[in-house]
């Protein structure tokens, strides 16, 4: 941090402590997994919030974007992580704004893990759940996202809940979660639960503050979860439902789970509509005239614009020159899943994915060890194929036509040395 801007924080830091909350700051908590992260592509269009629209990056790591945890910053996605995309809470921000007045202002806080339970948000039942994943190899993809948030997301979003309610209010929260649950009836009051523990901690009014809960995808495996989620409201009067009813796009993840681009602008936007309704069924929605005294959330001006090294994972050559190939598959995206985890001598080597031949190959050196576990495992944590007793030649692999389009986790160990990579079917 420069001096100029530190000065300016040290300022903000000052006049947050001796104001008042802004009444016309509405701040928004959302959590949930891998929609509520943000898969789909962010565009042009995107990457123009407005100024009043903000986040308060909630990740340890901010280095996609140069932010830092518990700073608010315009709200340009990823707006949860780094690990995420173009999330329903971008546009959810942009509309709540156009039901405002002039002069009011946005805040969201966005905690979301890809392929989480809803445990992992439960207060007094997450930690064996986190104990589990993090002792599963399989899931270390995982458990580096629950890590980015303290390995507590739940404790996370109350965390940096009580540094918005220093200069702002907290008026709604929004839920989209469900696919890994899919089909448990006792979800709802699950959720109820978590949004109990959240009124409490936050000393909130219940009667106050809606929650909104956003349909899965409706032509994904997961969606007769939305038969489940359609009784969220009979646990409260205050407990709402976005509907995904219509919105076809998906990513093409092989299991239709993810909403593309479009498709989460046009859900961010039905959560908004329904808050919207929510707030003012609650006798909440009013907003007083903006005051010019009111304190504004600032960023720096390089937290803009991530350069194009922050944003894209590093590739070696033999990935560039996959990339551009007719290949259909794109390798790692991981942070880490591209280095070979060897040392000299005997210890067994696992490179990186690539493609040959209709294909996918995982370079793998024994060096002493007897077995070998390969598996590729969906964006939801499940296990698709175990390709373990193909090891040939030097490599584990399969055909690429085992598994339908879509994006996977693969999974290798050879002894002690572990390596995990995204891939791409297309």
């Amino acid at each position: 941090m420069n001096l100029k801007l530190f000065g300016a924080a040290a300022l903000i830091s000052v006049a947050s402590a001796l104001a008042e909350p802004d009444p016309n700051f509405h701040i928004y908590l959302a959590f949930g997994q891998s929609n509520m992260e943000g898969q789909g592509n962010i565009e042009s269009q995107d990457k123009n919030a407005p100024e009043n629209f903000q986040v308060m990056w909630s990740a340890n790591n901010g280095s996609c974007t140069g932010r830092t945890k518990g700073q608010w910053y315009t709200a340009n996605p990823p707006l949860a992580s780094c690990d995420g995309k173009l999330g329903p809470t971008d546009y959810f921000g942009r509309a709540m704004l156009d039901s405002l007045p002039k002069g009011a202002k946005v805040g969201v806080i966005v905690v979301a893990v890809a392929g989480c339970d809803i445990q992992l948000f439960e207060k007094g039942n997450y930690s064996s759940y986190v104990s589990k994943i993090k002792g599963d190899f399989n899931q270390s993809w995982m458990a580096s996202r629950i890590s980015n948030y303290g390995d507590n997301p739940y404790g996370r979003l109350v965390e940096l809940a009580k540094e918005a309610q220093k200069v702002g209010v907290i008026k709604g929260i929004l839920l989209h979660q469900g696919e890994t649950n899919s089909g448990q009836q006792n979800w709802p009051s699950r959720v109820k639960g978590i949004y109990d523990d959240l009124i409490k901690d936050l000393g909130l009014d219940a009667s106050k503050v809606p929650l909104v809960a956003g349909e899965v995808h409706p032509r994904g495996v997961s969606a007769g979860m939305n038969s489940v989620i359609a009784n969220l409201p009979n646990q409260s009067k205050n407990f709402y439902v976005a509907s995904a009813q219509g919105i076809n796009g998906v990513l093409g993840d092989g299991q239709n789970v993810h909403f593309d681009a479009a498709g989460y602008r046009e859900l961010g936007k039905r959560y908004a509509s329904t808050m919207v309704k929510a707030l003012r069924a609650a006798g909440a929605f009013e907003t007083p005239v903006p005051s010019s005294s009111s304190v504004v959330p600032v960023e720096s001006s390089s937290s803009e614009v991530a350069s194009s090294s922050a944003t894209k994972p590093v590739q070696s050559s033999s990935s560039v020159e996959l990339a551009a190939s007719s290949s259909s598959i794109t390798p790692v995206e991981s942070s880490n899943a591209m280095a070979i985890d060897a040392v000299a001598g005997l210890t067994p080597a696992i490179g990186e994915a690539v493609f040959a031949a209709g294909r996918v190959m995982v370079p793998v050196s024994m060096n002493g060890a007897k077995n070998v576990s390969a598996k590729a495992y969906s964006m939801l944590g499940k296990e698709v194929l175990d390709f373990s007793k193909s090891f040939a030649s030097g490599a584990v692999g399969f055909e690429t036509s085992a598994l339908p389009s879509g994006t996977y986790m693969l999974s290798v160990q050879v002894g002690s040395v572990r390596s995990i990579q995204k891939m791409n079917v297309k």
